[in-house]
């Protein structure tokens, strides 16, 4: 995933500002951060899985289509 821009010095200086510790801040920012940049999903990340999607989807159909020639083709030679 692409990292998100996360001001870790500014969210510092906010908790400091409310009473937080120098440690309880940095830990509180390093936290957040990390939790930015493993969940937060980019416009990368779906543009990828909309690509993987769109292939999955023409595989299924290209399958379904398939499919039913051979069901036709079936059909057309018991009816004969």
């Amino acid at each position: 995933m692409s990292a998100a821009i996360f001001d870790t010095h500014a969210y510092i200086k906010r908790m400091r500002a409310v009473g937080f510790t120098e440690e309880q801040a940095e830990v509180q920012a390093e936290t957040v951060a990390d939790l930015i940049s493993e969940r937060l999903v980019t416009k990368a990340d779906l543009d990828l899985r909309i690509a993987e999607l769109k292939t999955e989807l023409v595989k299924w159909m290209l399958g379904i289509a398939v499919g039913q020639v051979a069901l036709l083709i079936t059909l057309s030679k018991i009816g004969h």
